[in-house]
């Protein structure tokens, strides 16, 4: 099988393009709003894009109505936001926080979440989010679809400060990943959780190599 998506549509009942790249993180992203709306919302195209320094990105499709996302909004007039992991155990918060709700309403008023507040910004975190980093705004990048709701706005941050809980942290210094249970983003209206991990190192590479696979910034 194969087609064109562009001129041609799906030949299966359900498009497969989004069950390809998978499993996907997801942006859990609080923010708030200029008039003080604090908002929170999952993103699945989110990504880091470098470590030295830390920087991510994430892109938002508007409306079918063509409105902007709240999320980028909010960080375009504030200059900031924050990165929650999404864990297992948070799932249904992180589902019933992706309702699309009148900008002036919070989606944190109807989860059953903790909030506390970042260091370089008042915006909402979630306490029992076991990783948070605080991220400061760069740009937005517009990309036009073929419609509304296919135009996206990219998002680009610097990753100012990161919170992890030390109960996460094994002996020898590394995150817990499995004992975190991050959910991610497959196709459809499915989900996957990581519960095991595995090491694999590149043969041959040097000291620098590993730093830089590793993310240490040499």
């Amino acid at each position: 099988m194969k087609y064109s998506p562009g001129i041609e549509p799906s030949p299966l009942p359900y498009s497969p393009f989004k069950s390809c790249t998978v499993p996907r993180p997801i942006g859990w992203l609080s923010s708030v709003s200029r008039d003080g709306v604090e908002n929170i919302a999952p993103y699945s195209q989110w990504q880091n894009l470098t470590f030295d320094p830390p920087m991510v990105m994430f892109s938002a499709n508007q409306y079918p109505d063509g409105r902007r996302k709240d999320t980028v909004i909010n960080a375009e007039e504030t200059g900031w936001f924050v990165w929650n992991m999404a864990t297992y155990d948070l799932r249904e918060a992180v589902n019933l926080s992706a309702m699309a709700l009148p900008p002036q309403e919070s989606e944190f008023d109807r989860l059953k979440v903790t909030r506390e507040y970042a260091d370089n910004a008042p915006i909402p975190m979630v306490k029992e989010s076991p990783v948070k980093f605080e991220c400061r705004y760069i740009s937005t990048h517009r990309l036009r679809g073929n419609s509304d709701v296919g135009t996206i706005d990219v998002v680009f941050a610097s990753v100012e400060k990161i919170h992890i809980d030390d109960a996460i942290i094994t002996p020898d210094g590394k995150l817990d990943i499995a004992k975190v249970r991050p959910i991610a983003r497959m196709g459809y209206f499915d989900y996957a959780v990581i519960t095991e991990t595995f090491e694999m190192r590149v043969p041959g590479s040097d000291s620098a190599a590993q730093a830089g696979l590793e993310g240490r910034a040499g």
